[in-house]
């Protein structure tokens, strides 16, 4: 780590992220590091079997690179790919791992990631016995013909029972992530997706828009004229309905994307990306952020438990951050939470901004003492309309 890197650990939260890159299927719109069983083949280190040792080896490495500096790790989450892939005795040696390397909170938030049909109720038990104590199923839709163009392989009749074995473990939060905008998909269909969802009674809401990312087979299909890609207007109106409906059922937007009961529920492992804490991703592909130096693991699999087996870094590269790039990161990811973005921080450029994007009804000035943020602090807040144009926000802002 360059010098002085270190000066945030113990002011900023910390926490750590795990990739699990399998999956039983790829879906077609997926672009993340994950791979099929099929794809890795019997590649040494790339095995399910393995992957918890690789990823503790990693978790002592980061032991050793940030010394006996004070380290109170807030937030762990099992992202992927797919964390339940694993066994949940191997997610348990992971979260075990950072608790005999790291001081952690007695509040501390630990999340996986799942599908529907990737757990089990004695899955879950065990997950929950093990310390993990908020969980994300992947529902996407509650429409059959919506998860095929997805590639989504679970039923959406398998999904209440696996989020009432998840209450029957002990879950403390329970959250479902929806997809709006694929090809073919109705309002009508979205409109059934987002009550199904409420009908489960979660503790938060992500609902993100369906993106075409190059190289995804979703990406050929369009190309081809197969299928027809996301329209703006579309997207939009199902946007304005799932805030409708959320906002109905008592769900407040904390973040564009991101709908809790309330705030105890909202996420806190991804708050702190948005606020630019400090974490260690563990895995291929995982990517870290500390005060400001930013690096990213190999890719593959085997590559990548090759590495942490021989006591090498996995890194495969890493930027220092300028101050303009921080800045600039900054307005662009607290500008999307609720509680808004400081005025101070603003250059003289984005303050003459400000009156503009008020008169075009895209953001509100708001005093921080509505927002729950520090007070006595004047800050800019998207409006429904704002959130939907915060691409615009952001570019305007930044000059």
């Amino acid at each position: 780590m360059p010098r002085g890197a270190l000066s945030d650990l113990g002011r900023l939260p910390f926490g750590f992220y795990v990739h699990v890159p399998f999956c039983s299927v790829r879906c077609g719109y997926c672009d993340f590091n994950t791979y099929t069983a099929a794809e890795l083949g019997a590649a040494p280190g790339a095995s399910r079997s393995t992957y918890a040792h690789a990823a503790i080896a990693e978790i002592r490495l980061a032991r050793s690179v940030l010394g006996d500096r004070p380290v109170t790790v807030d937030t762990v989450f099992f992202g992927g790919g797919t964390p339940t892939l694993l066994p949940p005795d191997h997610l348990g040696a992971v979260l075990t791992a950072i608790r005999q390397e790291f001081d952690v909170s007695p509040a501390v938030e630990v999340t996986t990631e799942s599908n529907p049909d990737s757990v089990t109720a004695a899955d879950l038990a065990l997950l929950r016995s093990a310390g993990l104590n908020r969980i994300s199923f992947g529902m996407q839709s509650a429409v059959p013909s919506v998860l095929a163009t997805l590639d989504r392989t679970h039923a959406p009749h398998r999904l209440p029972a696996v989020v009432a074995s998840a209450r029957a473990a002990g879950f403390e939060q329970l959250s479902l992530d929806l997809i709006y905008g694929t090809p073919g998909e109705s309002v009508d269909d979205w409109r059934t997706s987002v009550e199904a969802a409420l009908a489960l009674e979660p503790d938060h809401v992500s609902a993100y828009a369906l993106v075409v990312e190059q190289g995804t087979a979703l990406a050929r299909r369009v190309a081809r004229g197969d299928v027809a890609a996301p329209d703006d207007d579309d997207l939009a109106d199902k946007y304005e309905l799932a805030d409708d409906l959320l906002a109905s059922a008592g769900y407040a937007w904390y973040e564009v994307s991101n709908w809790a009961r309330h705030d105890d529920a909202r996420c806190r492992h991804n708050l702190g990306y948005w606020r630019s804490a400090n974490w260690w991703g563990i895995g291929p592909g995982a990517h870290s952020h500390i005060s400001g130096v930013r690096w990213w693991n190999v890719r593959h699999p085997a590559a990548y438990a090759e590495r942490v087996a021989g006591g090498v870094s996995p890194a495969a590269a890493r930027e220092v951050l300028t101050a303009d790039t921080r800045h600039a990161e900054r307005v662009l990811l607290e500008s999307r939470l609720a509680a808004g973005l400081p005025l101070a921080v603003l250059d003289l450029k984005g303050r003459g901004e400000v009156d503009r994007l008020v008169d075009d009804r895209l953001v509100e000035l708001v005093n921080s003492t509505a927002t729950s943020a520090s007070p006595g602090q004047e800050r800019l807040v998207l409006t429904r309309r704002g959130r939907l144009l915060a691409d615009t926000v952001v570019r305007a802002l930044l000059g």
